[in-house]
């Protein structure tokens, strides 16, 4: 007669029977749950793979800057898009970063061999403006890079920024993290992107010649 019970209807089953199908039930769903977690683990990290720190990421498709400014030493502010004309290397830093600091100088390289067609400026992102950032401005000994300040971080924000330092090449792509913007890698990924010079009208070559 036990037996007839425990192997009834589910209603009909002793409640000892019934706890263990059900945690048996319980323990098939976790197990389905801790599978699709690691699935989608992989997944991320694959993904984060394709992200190195400190290479240049290609924006597919462009995307052209958000409509944000900043503020010179002086207080004076001034939008993105006063900076047309040359490729724009918004660079994203602060004074407590050290990989940041670490990577000024490659900057400062890179403003001094691409002058004409290309601007490096380096936003900071610290809160306390310029109290806190012109203490470093000797420092880093920057003659060719200019200094901006965004406290509250609106730059940061419109970008999406995930950490410092971040350099947004503006409709071009990122760099997430420090890089050597000096090396022969980041050259070759900046140069086709350089403004072409504009061609010269055929009449005024014949007369200057």
């Amino acid at each position: 007669m036990r037996r007839m019970i425990a192997a009834g209807p589910l209603s009909k089953r002793p409640p000892h029977n019934l706890f263990a199908w059900l945690s048996a039930f319980w323990a098939r769903c976790a197990t389905a749950l801790i599978a699709l977690l690691l699935a989608f683990s992989v997944a991320v990290a694959a993904e984060d793979e394709k992200t190195k720190l400190g290479e240049f990421i290609p924006a597919t498709p462009p995307q052209p800057a958000p409509e944000v400014g900043v503020t010179d030493m002086e207080g004076k502010p001034v939008k993105l898009a006063d900076f047309k004309g040359k490729l724009l290397v918004l660079n994203l830093w602060a004074t407590w970063c050290l990989p940041c600091l670490e990577e000024m100088p490659s900057l400062e390289q890179l403003q001094i061999n691409i002058p004409d067609k290309l601007l490096v400026i380096a936003v900071s992102e610290d809160r306390g403006g310029k109290t806190v950032v012109e203490p470093f401005l000797e420092k880093l000994g920057l003659k060719k890079v200019k200094i901006y300040l965004d406290p509250k971080s609106d730059v940061g924000h419109a970008f999406e920024v995930r950490g410092l330092p971040t350099s947004i090449v503006i409709g071009a792509g990122k760099v997430e993290g420090a890089a050597d913007w000096d090396s022969i890698e980041m050259r070759d990924a900046l140069t086709p992107l350089l403004p072409k010079a504009p061609a010269k009208d055929p009449l005024k070559r014949a007369l200057n010649r």
